[in-house]
């Protein structure tokens, strides 16, 4: 089976694997993903595989709306999100939270390590 790609940068890695981060907000270019829809995930730096996720819902979202439980979701503060985003996204304040679910090698939801 095939699936799309995703990639995150390599400091994210350790927290989608403990299931510490739930989502990702990126810009419009990636908001064609679909809930339901299987995607693999690589650290951006170097293309490597480190798991699957599914994708639970995809939800527009202006900049001055994030809020706290974003940033928990996000494994940060909601300080640390706001600049994270600025800095990968400069000057953007249309974006999408991609909320999803990370799979254990059999495609099943993954027992939560936390």
């Amino acid at each position: 089976m095939s699936y799309r790609n995703i990639t995150f940068f390599s400091r994210f890695e350790s927290d989608i694997l403990a299931d510490r981060k739930t989502i990702t907000i990126r810009d419009q270019s990636e908001s064609h993903f679909q809930p339901g829809e299987i995607l693999t995930v690589a650290r951006n730096e170097d293309d490597q595989y480190f798991c699957h996720i599914r994708v639970n819902a995809v939800t527009p979202i202006h900049f001055d709306a994030l809020n706290e439980q974003h940033a928990v979701q996000e494994n940060m503060t909601l300080e640390e999100l706001k600049s994270v985003i600025q800095t990968i996204y400069p000057g953007q304040n249309e974006f999408v939270v991609i909320d999803f679910t990370r799979l254990d090698v059999t495609g099943n939801v993954a027992a939560t390590n936390s």
